[in-house]
């Protein structure tokens, strides 16, 4: 962590106090420190856009579908998902479990939306490799959607980045799908589909 930031955290802890201290005088902060407090006040909080993505946070039944290969019919499997917001909403997490391949498989997940960066996120993690997916999207009212946008490792060509595009459109209270893009010399194509059932 880098200096600044460091200091910046401490900075913050002192000013809070650890968890449970008593609460005593705090002597006047200068408009720097003030400045410095607002300033994590507003990274720190829960605003409408953590709000909207609760409608996440339960548990859903999935049925998954894969195209392997273009010219060959895809691969469907079924799956359960379970997501609950953290640290007062600032977050959802979610678990995954199902079978890809013919292989249990399971994976989880966190979403959110950066204050400072002013845009939605996405992470995922699972048991069939050792990378980290991380992408940035926005949401659009109009078709009821998030749209991420991120890379990842190309199992086939080490040390190189496939392009992923993956929506997440909301159908109504109780489905939503999840659509995953892959841009492979120079064309996109639709690799993935997750449908999700409010259970």
């Amino acid at each position: 962590m880098k200096t600044k930031h460091f200091a910046m955290f401490a900075f913050a802890f002192a000013v809070v106090g650890p968890a449970g201290a008593e609460d005593a005088a705090q002597p006047k902060m200068s408009k720097e420190q003030q400045e410095m407090a607002d300033a994590f006040e507003r990274m720190g909080a829960v605003r409408a856009e953590h709000k909207q993505l609760e409608y996440f946070v339960g548990d859903w039944k999935t049925k998954n579908t894969m195209w392997m290969d273009p010219k060959a019919p895809p691969q469907e499997s079924q799956g359960k998902s379970h997501s609950e917001a953290t640290f007062g909403g600032r977050y959802i997490e979610t678990k995954f479990d199902g079978d890809m391949m013919g292989q249990p498989f399971s994976g989880r997940g966190v979403m959110g939306y950066d204050n400072l960066g002013g845009k939605f996120f996405s992470t995922w993690y699972d048991s069939m490799s050792t990378g980290f997916w991380l992408s940035y999207g926005s949401y659009d009212k109009a078709s009821n959607s998030y749209t991420y946008h991120g890379s990842m490792d190309d199992p086939m060509a080490p040390k190189t980045k496939v392009a992923v595009r993956a929506v997440v459109h909301i159908v109504d209270p109780t489905h939503y799908t999840f659509e995953w893009y892959e841009t492979h010399k120079g064309k996109e194509g639709k690799t993935m589909q997750i449908e999700y059932s409010k259970q």
